[in-house]
């Protein structure tokens, strides 16, 4: 399980190793560009969300529990940049079940 630590947040966000590596990607294509836009994710054990504001001024840290980065899944990455550049922002969804992922 990653973490993703935003500014002073109260609480650390965990997300799945792979989940997070893919989100890492759009979030810093993004900020990388000076824009700033939302991101939300589910909270199943507890049938919530939540939703940040990312700003390119605030700071940032990805944790991963794994030592070796998975491969992406370029259509997943695909659609997470196509969402996160909408009104909506980045919302972390399931990875399409019939891609294969890039070596």
């Amino acid at each position: 399980m990653g973490t993703l630590y935003y500014g002073d947040a109260r609480h650390p966000i965990a997300i799945d190793d792979r989940s997070l590596a893919h989100v890492k990607i759009v979030i810093i294509n993004k900020l990388r560009r000076n824009e700033s836009f939302s991101f939300s994710w589910a909270h199943p054990d507890r049938n919530g969300r939540s939703t940040i504001w990312l700003s390119p001024p605030i700071s940032l840290h990805f944790e991963f529990e794994g030592g070796r980065a998975p491969a992406l899944n370029r259509q997943w990455l695909e659609e997470l940049a196509q969402v996160a550049s909408s009104t909506a922002g980045l919302v972390l969804s399931d990875e399409p079940a019939d891609s294969s992922p890039d070596q």
